[in-house]
């Protein structure tokens, strides 16, 4: 008799533990794909990101202009440094067309959202919104055209959230002297 008693018992147990495992993690949310880990080139954009927002011109490599709320905005790629190329006053830079040219190849006629920084200042001295800038839900703009050499990574005061990858981006981009690396 006592046998048939520890037997409804073993089972609760079992449920109960295999509950447990499922909730805690090891079967809820598995067609759900783990966070990324930070500098990977599997990150999601944030969902504080705004967007979409249409692109309205390319300026130069890290410079674009948006328009949000019926109005344009000069958004200033954050974190990144591109050859110059319409700096007024300034000769044009090694590499600096070609920048400019892939920053419209991947932005001309498309949306995108914008991700602050808050480490970072939200407004440059020349009034650009800075922002790191999100094509889809995986690709960052900033770290593509540091990946494939048309960018540096640029820190002005202090490390922003993307700085470890962006550095990376750049190492990996210079030792395989990608774009401007193996050309200027």
């Amino acid at each position: 008799m006592a046998r048939r008693r520890r037997l409804p018992l073993l089972l609760l147990l079992v449920a109960a533990a295999a509950a447990v495992w499922w909730f805690v993690g090891g079967g809820a949310g598995r067609d759900t794909p783990p966070a990324a880990a930070p500098g990977s080139d599997t990150e999601v954009r944030p969902a504080s990101a705004v967007g979409p927002l249409p692109v309205q011109r390319v300026v130069d490599g890290d410079t674009i202009i948006v328009l949000r709320d019926g109005a344009e905005e000069r958004v200033r790629l954050l974190g990144i440094d591109t050859p110059e190329s319409v700096q007024p006053d300034s000769p044009v830079e090694c590499f600096g067309p070609e920048a400019s040219a892939r920053t419209g190849e991947l932005l001309s006629g498309r949306s995108v959202w914008l991700e602050g920084d808050p480490t970072q200042d939200a407004v440059d001295r020349y009034g650009r919104t800075l922002a790191y800038v999100w094509l889809d839900e995986t690709t960052l703009v900033n770290r593509v055209l540091v990946s494939e050499g048309y960018a540096s990574e640029y820190t002005y005061d202090s490390p922003g959230v993307h700085h470890a990858e962006l550095e990376a981006a750049e190492v990996a981009a210079r030792d395989g002297g990608a774009g401007l690396w193996g050309s200027c």
